[in-house]
């Protein structure tokens, strides 16, 4: 991708370090005041086209660090950890400056999304990061409820089907934040997808064409 190596060249030193790491941390401290201090800090958080334009402009960058509101302590944990898990391991592997870039990314398509619908969330940004991950690392095998071995491919898999059905019975608003919160992989996985899908496409019409000639 050369138009982010120039990016990079020419930006890389305002890189966020450790960004998941800030925005996990964000989620947890935002979540306890939610829960045990404040409740209406959860409002002055998200991202609403009517906060907007009422220039409540912080709510554009706030809105990542809304987590899901749930009493069940160990669904926050393990919900905070997966998303730490996978945000690291691609922020190792890009780098931070393209991390950032991915991530930024997914913050305009949500933002996107809620000029046109009137709401946005990270839904959509949280899960492009597992397909980028699962992108990266298809054949890595992970341990599923800690028991059974997975390989990520197939669980980037259950995540695909998982957003179409989001995207076909959720509200225009749900539909939105889930197409422009894939941003990010689109920005940067979008030629590969592409190209995925046309050979994909192909190699079933050669193997119907062979196995027609034999019939």
């Amino acid at each position: 991708m050369r138009w982010i190596d120039r990016l990079e060249r020419r930006f890389g030193r305002w890189s966020i370090p450790n960004l998941m790491n800030l925005v996990i941390i964000g989620q947890v401290v935002v979540w306890f005041i939610t829960m045990f201090i404040n409740y209406h800090i959860y409002d002055l958080l998200t991202l609403t086209r009517d906060g907007l334009t009422h220039l409540q402009l912080w709510r554009a960058v706030t809105f990542i660090f809304v987590p899901t509101l749930t009493t069940r302590i160990l669904y926050l944990v393990l919900e905070e950890y997966f998303y730490w898990w996978v945000g690291t391991a691609l922020e190792r592997a890009w780098g931070d400056f393209r991390f950032m870039v991915y991530w930024i990314a997914g913050m305009a398509g949500a933002i996107l999304s809620c000029l046109i619908t009137g709401y946005g969330s990270t839904s959509g940004l949280f899960l492009s990061l597992f397909f980028a991950y699962a992108w990266m690392w298809p054949d890595q095998q992970i341990l599923l409820f800690f028991l059974i071995p997975l390989k990520i491919k197939w669980l980037g898999w259950a995540a695909a089907v998982f957003w179409a059905i989001q995207f076909i019975f959720g509200s225009l608003s749900v539909k939105l934040s889930l197409v422009f919160g894939l941003a990010g992989f689109l920005l940067f996985f979008g030629p590969e997808l592409w190209r995925w899908c046309r050979d994909t496409v192909v190699s079933y019409k050669r193997r119907r064409d062979w196995n027609n000639r034999w019939k």
